[in-house]
């Protein structure tokens, strides 16, 4: 089985692609850059873009994930929309089964969320109907561990100093989150 996992550094830290591969027995493959958004994979002039136009055209793979930048889906919905709806379409073609990595809410009472002026649970509700509407538009899986980590987040630390990224145990989380919806999705194959 092989994994494209297309993101930014909610998807690389912690070398999650890595967490992910043990858990799946798979040969998982990341395509990330700091700050990325889903619509420079779809921009063959930039290196990340033509990396995976060439990956997506000329590779197979079975899953491939797709994180966007971190407020993404509720600062720029429309953009985000269009490209997961551009990737799902190339995904397909290519054989392979689309999932959305849907990320969470900034940590609350984080220094990155109270700068935006943002609510804890209305960011993590807008993400997770974000997420789930494209998921829904474009027939793809979900892994929503957004919802996971708004789950844990009481009771867990899942998030890095930052407030923003994961730590070890919110990659892991993540990972098994995708892991499990891989894994249910081959188990409904025929």
């Amino acid at each position: 089985m092989r994994i494209l996992m297309l993101g930014n550094s909610l998807t690389f830290v912690n070398n999650m692609p890595r967490t992910l591969a043990g858990l799946t027995g798979a040969e998982v493959v990341h395509h990330t850059r700091g700050g990325a958004r889903l619509s420079e994979h779809l921009n063959p002039h930039t290196k990340l873009g033509t990396r995976t136009q060439a990956a997506l055209q000329n590779e197979r793979w079975d899953y491939v994930v797709l994180q966007e930048m971190s407020n993404g889906p509720i600062t720029s919905p429309k953009s985000f929309f269009s490209s997961v709806g551009r990737l799902c379409e190339q995904i397909r073609v290519n054989g392979a089964v689309p999932i959305l990595y849907a990320t969470w809410a900034y940590q609350k009472g984080g220094a990155k969320l109270t700068a935006k002026g943002w609510d804890y649970n209305e960011m993590a509700r807008k993400l997770f109907e974000t997420y789930h509407e494209a998921a829904q538009e474009n027939h793809a899986l979900i892994a929503d561990v957004g919802q996971r980590f708004y789950e844990l987040s009481g009771t867990q630390s899942l998030y890095a100093d930052d407030g923003v990224h994961p730590n070890e145990l919110g990659s892991r989380i993540a990972a098994e989150t995708i892991a499990a919806v891989i894994q249910e999705h081959k188990e409904k194959q025929p």
